[in-house]
């Protein structure tokens, strides 16, 4: 086993004999749901492409993404973990940089109060809704870009909290993409009356990326070349029509109005120059390997 391998051989190993890889991911907290069983599916495509033999498996233990992210620097228990990218996160892990969501992680649709319908209808332009108070997550990477492009953020921690705030009136919206939102809408406490706000939206530029060790450059690269693949024979954007076609079409983006933001906190190396990683608004029918 050569020097580079050996260093977390026990939580990823190649078996020289079998090739096999065992690939181990951080058990979520809840229920599933497609932001969880999502990246699991890619990650088992790209893997495909390649044609090695792996095994997939959960985390012993619930692990939170903070807590997975610090496991994984610590070559402990998991040995992937996707999750924002950011200038730090890029110095303490090894990203592969194909935005596992296409971006759609960015494209934000406000969550408000039906008691606050009316005057959302009066909102024709950005300085109009950047004078609204949005909740968002304490240490989440949005709360740093909201707050750049002038918002006046709310923060609490977790999102059962904060969908909790917003039906008390404790801020006027809570912007969450269209792979969230749909979801958490179904699952809030019917008492609180919420509602997708129906013509406004924001967007900017927001990556997902799977992270590795440090020192995982093999699995790393194993990971990259698949999901290269998976891009040149559509069976990429195959699989990300088949998820977020009926959220996006529920979301009608091209009746709304999308105020673009500033995202300055995106590292130097975000791939925004190749235009088929990133969804642009539309879906594009992919054609059969």
């Amino acid at each position: 086993m050569n020097k580079i391998l050996a260093g977390f051989v026990l939580l990823f190993s190649v078996n020289v004999q079998s090739a096999s890889w065992q690939i181990t991911f951080p058990r979520p907290l809840e229920t599933a749901s497609t932001i969880d069983e999502y990246p699991i599916q890619l990650l088992s495509l790209a893997l495909d492409q390649t044609g090695v033999n792996y095994q997939l498996r959960p985390s012993d233990n619930i692990l939170p993404k903070g807590k997975a992210l610090d496991r994984l620097q610590d070559n402990r228990e998991v040995n992937i973990v996707w999750g924002m990218t950011s200038n730090q996160r890029e110095k303490d892990l090894l990203p592969i940089r194909i935005p596992i969501f296409k971006g759609l992680i960015g494209w934000r649709l406000l969550l408000i109060r039906q008691d606050m319908a009316e005057r959302f209808k009066y909102i024709q332009q950005f300085d109009h809704l950047v004078k609204l108070s949005p909740l968002q997550g304490r240490d989440w990477p949005d709360t740093k870009i909201l707050q750049s492009n002038g918002f006046d953020v709310i923060t609490e921690r977790t999102s059962t909290v904060l969908m909790n705030m917003l039906g008390d009136a404790q801020g006027d919206f809570y912007p969450r993409s269209i792979i969230e939102i749909w979801e958490e809408l179904a699952k809030s406490d019917a008492d609180n009356q919420m509602q997708i706000q129906s013509t406004l939206g924001i967007r900017y530029p927001a990556a997902i990326y799977f992270f590795v060790n440090k020192k995982s450059v093999p699995l790393a690269n194993l990971i990259k070349r698949g999901l290269e693949k998976a891009i040149e024979n559509g069976t990429y954007e195959a699989l990300f029509v088949e998820n977020y076609k009926a959220y996006i079409d529920k979301s009608q983006i091209e009746t709304r109005t999308f105020y673009p933001l500033k995202n300055n906190f995106l590292p130097e190396k975000t791939p925004l120059d190749r235009k088929e990683l990133w969804f642009d608004g539309r879906l594009h029918t992919p054609s059969h390997p």
